[in-house]
């Protein structure tokens, strides 16, 4: 009867490694679906605030996956994940499934799934969709692919930190759609930008461009997302990165380039956020773009407003 009890209670159970912007929102929200959290992030400050939400900090990968059978992984960077695999790797989890959930290069991700086959656990290809601030309100769309089995096995645990769940297939196909959808983010995100800069110059309110446009036929998700952020000038609270987004960038540019895709409104929109680094956005949010149209205009930049000022 323990045994059977300490089974449920693994099953119950998610770790989570890497506690960024994403993972902390993820973990978060699964501590408040009544999960047990173990997560694990090399920073004792984001441990800290794993603590705080409910969940319990891990002073390693390999206690993480002692503790849960089903894991999310939300990496920075490739090299990340190598070690993490490893680190899994040694460690040998019983009947462990993981999910990656990061924006990476799909042969970084065939590389560690075919590194966790050789220890017997299943690696789950499923970027989100879906930017920092949605992740806190559990509004991200999984594209999961990879094992069936998995996916459905693990259906529980996507809808304790998403509102939507997609199989999309073989792994690898998850990342291969995240970077569809990306394309469309850099786009509507910068015309979102231009858009509402147009209506502000016109002598529009650009509070009221946005809950006007946003719910017509010109408005994107982005628009909704990203259009108070511009209006508010509050880039500096990243829920994406301008530094982070250029990777997303390279990895458009790349599939694009691997499949002989003209892609003109990509193209165009690349450079401005290069600019946005150059102007030393780096650490704002991808909204920051709209700061990198005024400086194209020579214009000062215009400090925020009284949330006050915004109401109508």
């Amino acid at each position: 009867m323990a045994q059977r009890q300490g089974k449920q209670a693994k099953a119950s159970a998610v770790g989570v490694i890497g506690l960024g912007i994403m993972g902390s929102a993820m973990s978060a929200n699964l501590a408040k679906a009544g999960f047990a959290v173990f997560g694990y992030d090399p920073v004792a400050k984001a441990r800290a605030a794993l603590t705080k939400a409910g969940g319990t900090a891990c002073e390693s990968v390999a206690e993480v996956a002692r503790n849960a059978r089903f894991l999310v992984l939300s990496l920075p960077s490739e090299e990340a994940l190598d070690q993490v695999c490893e680190e899994l790797a040694r460690a040998r989890p019983k009947g462990l499934i993981a999910a990656e959930t990061s924006t990476l290069p799909e042969s970084a991700k065939t590389r560690a799934f075919e590194r966790l086959a050789k220890a017997n656990i299943t690696l789950l290809d499923c970027p989100l969709s879906g930017t920092g601030a949605q992740a806190v309100n559990r509004d991200l769309a999984v594209y999961a692919s990879g094992d069936s089995a998995a996916i459905a096995a693990f259906a529980p645990v996507f809808e304790g930190f998403a509102r939507a769940r997609y199989d999309v297939g073989g792994f690898g196909n998850g990342t291969r759609m995240k970077l569809v959808a990306n394309l469309l983010v850099a786009i509507h995100n910068l015309s979102t930008a231009e858009a509402i800069l147009m209506g502000a110059r016109s002598g529009l309110d650009p509070a009221l461009v946005v809950k006007v446009v946003a719910d017509g036929a010109g408005g994107s998700r982005m628009f909704q997302v990203r259009g108070p952020v511009m209006v508010d000038r509050s880039w500096d609270k990243a829920t994406m990165k301008v530094s982070t987004w250029q990777k997303d960038m390279r990895l458009i540019n790349d599939m694009l380039q691997k499949t002989d895709t003209p892609a003109p409104l990509f193209a165009a929109c690349m450079p401005i956020y290069n600019a946005a680094m150059a102007l030393g956005h780096g650490g704002d949010d991808t909204a920051a773009v709209y700061s990198v149209l005024e400086h194209m205009m020579g214009v000062a930049p215009a400090k925020k407003k009284p949330r006050e000022s915004r109401r109508s």
